[in-house]
Order: structure tokens, then C-alpha cells, then sequence
């Protein structure tokens, strides 16, 4: 199995990839925000970019607890399916890798 962080970095092209990378963080306000996934202040890719992976970087690199049981890729799915325009599955695939590896909470482990 891929390690964290070779598949934060494949997450980090693919949303390079579907020019859905900034290099203008979005305010501190939207950044603060405590709605999952920040849905009242970011879209989708600008939370993967600006938290989730800066916050999975930092903990690899504190050598800290990663969490377990996250389930970011049927927010995803419901993201994309809606971006019909964008050709998503890769990036699908790798955030569903991702959670495969954080470890998906019980009643989704059946379809990994």
C-alpha cells in the first residue's frame, strides 16, 4: 500500500491536474470555518488544498496520530457529479485510497 505521503502528493497533482489549485489561500475567516468540510466557506478542492492536506502533512511531519475513520469520497462523489465537465476519477480514486488508508469507519469497509 501507498504511503500517506506519496498519495497526498498524487492529490496534490491530480487537483494541479484539473487546475483546481490556488496559490491564493482563501481568507482566514473561510479558513477557520468549523461547517465539515468547510462547506459554508470553501468549495471542495479548496478545502482538500488549504486543509486537508496541509493538515495531514502536518501531522506526518509532527509524527502524530493520523485520524481514523475519515470518509472524504462520497462528499467527493456528490462534488463532482455535479462538475460534470472535469474528468474527476482519478482524483476520486486517490481520495478513496486515502481513506482506505486513514481507515473507513465499519458500515463503508464492505466496498473497499
Amino acid at each position: 500500500m501507498a504511503n500517506l505521503a506519496s498519495l497526498l502528493d498524487t492529490l496534490e497533482t491530480e487537483l494541479r491536474r484539473l487546475s483546481l489549485w490556488s496559490d491564493v489561500p482563501p481568507s482566514p475567516e473561510a479558513l477557520a470555518s468549523t461547517a465539515p468540510f468547510a462547506v459554508d466557506q470553501l468549495t471542495l478542492p479548496q478545502w482538500l488544498q488549504w486543509i486537508y492536506i496541509q493538515r495531514l502533512r502536518a501531522l506526518l511531519d509532527a509524527d502524530r496520530p493520523l485520524p481514523h475513520g475519515a470518509l472524504v469520497k462520497p462528499y467527493a462523489d456528490q462534488y463532482f457529479d455535479q462538475q460534470p465537465q472535469l474528468a474527476a476519477q482519478k482524483l476520486l480514486e486517490v481520495i478513496d485510497r486515502i481513506d482506505a488508508f486513514l481507515g473507513r469507519p465499519a458500515q463503508y469497509a464492505q466496498g473497499a
